[in-house]
Order: structure tokens, then sequence, then C-alpha cells
């Protein structure tokens, strides 16, 4: 259960730093932005599912070794706070940036001040407080 829960941390908080700080701005600066964009948004889309999977498991596997007295430890709440990132991004943020990519165009954007940015903006923030989570995750001892 060791190696397991190692590779389900690894898997997760690895998959969040590469495509955040590596991926997503390599395919920025290379690609043109729809092309970039449809492609980090997979890539985000696929990630969340990865940590919907890899959360659960982690959270349940906590619990599992040190008992309801669990949910006291800042451990769990690590662990649920970058899950409830997941969650937030993946179900509630990501949609309403889907709707807006598709009624959005430059000339709306520009008259309006584009909602588009605000709400990336959020859900950038949302995926820097999930990546500082897991770093404290990864650096504590009892995780």
């Amino acid at each position: 259960m060791d190696r397991l829960r190692a590779v389900a941390r690894t898997f997760w908080v690895g998959g969040i730093w590469m495509v955040g700080l590596m991926v997503a701005p390599v395919l920025f600066a290379s690609l043109n932005k729809v092309t970039a964009g449809l492609i980090a948004g997979k890539l985000f889309a696929n990630l969340a599912w990865i940590g919907l999977v890899c959360g659960v498991f982690l959270l349940a596997d906590y619990i599992w070794r040190v008992g309801a007295r669990g949910v006291k430890e800042g451990t769990f709440w690590l662990i649920a706070g970058m899950l409830l990132c997941t969650v937030v991004n993946h179900f509630a943020v990501t949609p309403i940036i889907a709707e807006l990519k598709l009624s959005m165009n430059q000339a709306a954007e520009g008259l309006f001040g584009g909602g588009f940015a605000t709400w990336h903006a959020i859900s950038s923030l949302i995926y820097l407080v999930q990546s500082l989570l897991a770093l404290v995750y990864v650096m504590r001892r009892d995780s």
C-alpha cells in the first residue's frame, strides 16, 4: 500500500507541477493561442480526472491509516484542499470558461472587458493554491 500511495502522490502532484509549470507555458510560447489553449485544456481536464482518482484514494488511505482523528490532521486538510481545488476548477470554473469561449469574439471581448480573462485568472489562482498545497503536502513527513 505504501508504494501505491507513493505512486498516486507522485502522479497527481507531479502532474500538477509538470502541466502547470512546464507544459502549458511551452505550449503558449510555441503555438498560436487557440491551438495551445485547446491542448492545454485537454491536459488540464485529464489531470483533473487523475486528481479526482488519486485524491480520493489518498484521502481514504489516510483515514484508513490514522482513523477518524485524521480529519484533525494537517495532511488530511492538504489533500482535501487539493481535491477541492480540482473539483471547483474542473466542474465549476472550466465549464464557465468553455461557455465564454463559445460565445466570445474579439470585438465583444474588447467592448465588454472579457469575462474570459477574469475566469481564466480565477482558474489560474485556484491552480496556484493547489500547487502550493501540493508543495506543503509533499514536504510533510506524515503524508
